[in-house]
C-alpha cells in the first residue's frame, strides 16, 4: 500500500476522539515506521465501541504463545494460586490441554495469567506509587500496632 492510499483512508477525519480510520492509520504508519508492513484499511466504518468509553487501548500481541511457553517453562512455579473459573473458562483450559501446547490446566491458567498481566503492565506501572503508599500505611500500622499492644501484634499477624 502506498502512503497516498493510506492518507487517503485517512483523509476527512472528523475530530471525533473515536475516529477508527484515524487511530488505525496511525497504528499502521507508526508499525511501518519500524519495518512492520501492515495493512489496517479494512472498512473501519463496521466497527464500534461504546461512545461514553473515554480511552482505546491497543496491545500487539506475538502472532504465537511458543517463546511465552517457554519462558514459563524456565523459571520455577513454586507459588501456589488458587482460582476459581466458569465452566467456559475450565472448557477453553482443557482445550489448551488437549492442544499439547501446554501440559496442564495449571499450566495453562499459569501462562494466560502471565499473558494477562504483561498485556495490563503499564497500568499497574501507573497505579506503582498508590501501593508503594499503601504498604507504607501497613507499616506503620504494624508499628503502632506494637507500640499500644507490644510483642503480642506480632504474633497476631502471623
Amino acid at each position: 500500500m502506498t502512503e497516498e492510499e493510506r492518507d487517503s483512508g485517512r483523509k476527512g477525519q472528523s475530530d471525533d476522539p473515536f475516529d477508527i480510520g484515524g487511530i488505525l492509520g496511525s497504528i499502521q504508519d507508526h508499525l511501518n515506521a519500524a519495518g512492520m508492513d501492515v495493512d489496517l484499511s479494512s472498512d473501519s466504518r463496521v466497527w464500534s465501541w461504546p461512545k461514553d468509553s473515554k480511552r482505546v487501548k491497543v496491545v500487539c500481541v506475538a502472532p504465537g504463545l511458543k517463546s511465552s511457553v517457554e519462558e514459563l517453562g524456565k523459571t520455577p512455579r513454586d507459588q501456589v494460586v488458587m482460582v476459581r473459573v466458569d465452566s467456559e473458562t475450565s472448557a477453553q483450559l482443557d482445550a489448551w490441554v488437549e492442544t499439547g501446547a501446554v501440559k496442564s490446566r495449571s499450566e495453562a491458567a499459569a501462562l494466560f495469567i502471565r499473558e494477562g498481566l504483561n498485556v495490563r503492565a503499564d497500568e499497574l506501572e501507573r497505579l506503582r506509587g498508590a501501593l508503594e503508599d499503601v504498604e507504607e500505611a501497613r507499616e506503620r500500622l504494624r508499628e503502632q500496632a506494637e507500640q499500644v499492644f507490644g510483642g503480642g501484634a506480632e504474633r497476631a499477624n502471623e
